[in-house]
């Protein structure tokens, strides 16, 4: 494993003239009811004729259709600019971008690039992508009333109870299935599932040296910040804000790109907050296109389905990547690797460090092969070992240590696959507080040490179909001191070697008959 904290990872800021137009200039209007698509646009195309520089958002309310970037242009949003991207579903063309791993047809975003060189955008303004008028509602994520108030103000609800905006957007999937299985490549042909098709809040396609610092992005109709197969992006002091009920409400997906820096930002989001992906399945791998060479730091995140996440598209590989210093607060999972059979992709060389967690409604950290994205699946299935293929997905050398944790239900969840164990994982050096202890299965050449664990439930530690762990200096406080500290389990389970662990070897430590004799050592 390569020592990340000497990877040289800073990226390359981009390189803006000095050079500066201002969007009322141009006759924008900001009352929060004039439409300024066409000011922006002359803005920006004023500036890229002159060489590049700045293009200035003044104070006000700017609202505006999808903003189309250019090269060596710096969009600056003043303190006191609010930019509303427009509820008109006819204002968003459709092109071909990429969302949830593969290339296809959606609405173009509210910020949009791409093949771009030296992109920023700076300042202390607010980008708000209008994802009310775009995105479908769960009804059980809402109060009675303000479930009332939705179903009055229009739109559809289906028959699983989601609400829609409109019925082509409700019917949208079925539709898109139909157009995609005739092979169009036009882009009108889907003019009528355009409703279906949200747009992420900002996306930059092949791009490099792109800076964002400074301003708030919240409320988009997707994802909000999705750079995809670009290079050098640093992404610093911004806030990314959606409602914790906003489906696929992502707050960043880093998607097959390289030299990434994200510090000191924040993030309350819907979905996953800081994601790195690489694309989904065959089309993920075609490209081969790793997230690689990633530095999270100083970052907090106060919702979220995790804090930082890597998958579940990770088909085209992710690595070099160090993650320190940051705080998650009432997210779902703090640390969350995902994936699932069919993906294919190597995740390695990772180090997590000095992470701070409290009020974690899952996992602390977790590792769950058995992801696929939709209701009923992520639970630990079946013994069946397949073959290994290019679609089976690998997890190894990854590090994770000097974790903090008060409050989650489990403290160590990992759930790898039969024919490919999570490998080559040490967890150490941390204090968590949860329900559960450690639970594994299905892991190999794991070391867990100099850990406290205060606990609910016990086990302390449950080992399942698990090979060559290494587990040192693991106390453990509360209910689990009561009963069981040590299960071991799967006829596969084997050079599992324990020491310091404060256990009556009669009442505290059970190994089930299918393990070989010998194969637990306890120190």
């Amino acid at each position: 494993m390569i020592k990340l904290t000497e990877v040289a990872i800073s990226p390359d800021l981009p390189l803006i003239p000095e050079h500066t137009v201002t969007i009322s200039d141009y006759g924008a209007v900001g009352n929060g009811v004039y439409d300024n698509t066409r000011a922006f646009h002359q803005a920006i195309e004023a500036c890229a004729k002159a060489g590049g520089g700045t293009v200035v958002i003044p104070p006000g309310i700017w609202r505006t259709g999808p903003i189309k970037l250019q090269s060596r242009i710096e969009l600056h949003a003043s303190a006191g600019a609010l930019v509303v991207f427009s509820k008109f579903f006819e204002d968003y063309p459709l092109l071909m971008s990429t969302y949830e791993g593969r290339q296809m047809f959606r609405c173009q975003s509210p910020l949009d690039g791409e093949g771009l060189e030296d992109v920023a955008i700076t300042g202390s303004g607010i980008f708000d992508g209008s994802g009310e008028a775009w995105r479908p509602v769960k009804q059980g994520k809402l109060t009675e009333s303000q479930w009332e108030r939705l179903i009055q103000s229009g739109g559809v609800v289906d028959d699983q109870g989601l609400w829609w905006p409109t019925p082509a957007a409700r019917d949208g999937q079925e539709t898109l299935d139909r157009i995609e299985q005739t092979g169009s490549e036009e882009p009108q042909d889907y003019v009528p599932v355009r409703d279906y098709l949200r747009p992420n809040l900002l996306s930059l396609r092949n791009c490099k040296r792109i800076l964002l610092s400074g301003p708030t992005f919240q409320n988009s109709a997707a994802w909000c910040l999705h750079p995809w197969a670009s290079e050098q992006i640093t992404i610093q002091n911004i806030t990314v804000r959606n409602p914790w009920y906003a489906q696929n409400g992502d707050g960043l997906d880093i998607d097959s790109c390289k030299y990434v820096t994200v510090e000191n930002s924040s993030f309350d989001v819907g979905d996953d907050a800081i994601c790195l992906k690489s694309g989904k399945n065959e089309a993920g791998r075609l490209l081969g296109k790793p997230s690689e060479r990633i530095r999270i730091r100083n970052c907090t995140v106060y919702h979220g389905h995790g804090g930082i996440v890597v998958g579940s598209e990770m088909s085209g590989g992710i690595k070099d990547v160090y993650v320190s210093d940051c705080t998650f607060i009432g997210t779902d999972i703090g640390i969350r690797f995902k994936s699932c059979r069919g993906r294919g992709g190597v995740v390695e060389n990772i180090l997590i460090e000095r992470i701070r967690m409290r009020d974690i409604d899952g996992d602390a950290i977790s590792f769950n092969l058995y992801y696929e994205g939709k209701a009923g699946s992520g639970e630990y299935q079946e013994e069946v070992m397949l073959p290994v293929t290019e679609e089976t997905p690998v997890f190894r050398n990854i590090v994770i240590q000097d974790i903090v944790c008060s409050g989650a239900h489990t403290a160590l969840l990992i759930n790898g696959l039969p024919e490919m164990p999570v490998e080559n994982l040490t967890v150490k050096r941390s204090a968590i507080t949860s329900r559960e202890g450690i639970v594994c299965r299905n892991g190999q050449n794991l070391s867990i040490q100099d850990m406290v664990l205060r606990t609910q439930d016990n086990p302390l530690l449950l080992f399942h179909q698990s090979r060559n762990v290494q587990v040192a200096n693991v106390s453990g406080e509360g209910g689990a001191l009561d009963d069981r500290q040590l299960v071991v389990t799967g006829e596969r389970s084997s050079q599992i070697e324990c020491s310091g662990l404060k256990a009556d070897k009669a009442r505290g430590i059970e190994i089930s008959s299918e393990v070989e004799p010998g194969e637990v050592v306890i120190k």
